[in-house]
């Protein structure tokens, strides 16, 4: 698929509409997404909507009453406070390759939200002072930022913070990186770990050049008109009245914490002739695990006829450098 070039150029004094085109936007709408920014025009690189992915979840992170089912942390553990700061510039050096690290998010006023694409935007660094006699250290940042109740905001750029506290008792420093699911995942924090440690290491020149999010967006929002995917979804589900509810619970929107979860290893053999079963069929074991779940929602709601939802791999069609 053709990817229409950005339009903003790099001294563009000031953004019109036929720069941007993957949004559709009036002048109006335009100058109020840049007065969010800091440093104002100079400072945008690029604005356009968001992938359908984002757009689920930030319907989540706007309805949750507190914290955010989507805000993720990774916790590390340095010897030093220089070790800290070598860590927190890779870092940085990484957001500077990315278009996607440097997002913020814009829907206040606009008939649509918008991501808009900060030229700079440097990593937020706090410091926390814990109780050196309460509970272990990494237990304290865990508890304070835990995302049941803490949220960031991701109207700013980067949607990170790193977060340093001295550790007495065990003599180190610890770190505690925050991101946003709406602009990285547990893969893409792998890839994020690579480069940080090329350039630790001295090696940015061997990295290979960073794939413009905007390509992702294009494809997925150029791809098929949203009006054609409204005509699939009224073909498929245009008979549906009301929701599957297993046994008539209906309260089931909140934050996460009431939720319990409970495992269940399957039997090898078990697993075995499912997927003898589904490759006879022609069909993936996922097909015959999402049939054997419609007929349990089936027999604890009461309906012949069920709706529900399920999660594929984002990036199966994420297109190249997903």
């Amino acid at each position: 698929m053709h990817v229409p070039a950005n339009g903003i150029a790099a001294d563009c004094q000031r953004i019109t509409p036929d720069m941007l085109p993957l949004a559709s936007l009036d002048q109006v709408a335009i100058d109020r997404i840049v007065a969010t920014v800091p440093g104002g025009v100079a400072n945008v690189q690029d604005i356009y909507p968001l992938a359908p992915l984002q757009e689920g979840i930030l319907y989540h992170h706007l309805s949750a009453e507190r914290g955010d089912p989507y805000l993720l942390q990774s916790l590390f553990s340095f010897d030093s406070q220089e070790h800290v700061d070598d860590f927190a510039r890779a870092l940085q050096f990484v957001i500077q390759r990315h278009d996607v690290l440097r997002t913020a998010l814009v829907w206040e006023g606009l008939d649509e939200p918008m991501q808009v694409v900060w030229r700079q935007a440097p990593l937020m660094r706090e410091s926390f002072d814990a109780d050196p006699h309460a509970s272990d250290m990494a237990a304290q940042l865990h508890q304070r930022f835990d995302a049941r109740h803490h949220r960031l905001d991701i109207r700013q750029a980067p949607m990170m913070r790193l977060v340093c506290a001295w550790d007495e008792p065990n003599q180190r420093w610890l770190a505690l990186l925050q991101f946003h699911h709406l602009v990285m995942d547990h893969t893409a924090m792998d890839v994020v770990r690579y480069e940080m440690q090329a350039s630790l290491l001295g090696q940015e020149a061997q990295l290979g050049a960073a794939v413009p999010y905007r390509n992702y967006v294009a494809q997925a929002r150029l791809g098929v008109s949203q009006e054609e995917h409204e005509v699939f979804f009224r073909d498929m589900l245009g008979n549906v009245d009301e929701p599957t509810l297993p046994f008539g619970l209906q309260q089931v929107h909140g934050d996460g914490r009431d939720i319990e979860e409970a495992r269940l290893t399957v039997d090898a053999d078990l697993s075995r002739r499912v997927r003898s079963q589904a490759l006879q069929l022609g069909v993936s074991a996922a097909s015959l695990v999402h049939l054997a779940w419609a007929r349990l929602l089936s027999q604890v709601s009461g309906r012949d006829d069920v709706v529900f939802g399920t999660v594929l791999m984002g990036r199966m069609q994420g297109g190249e450098g997903a």
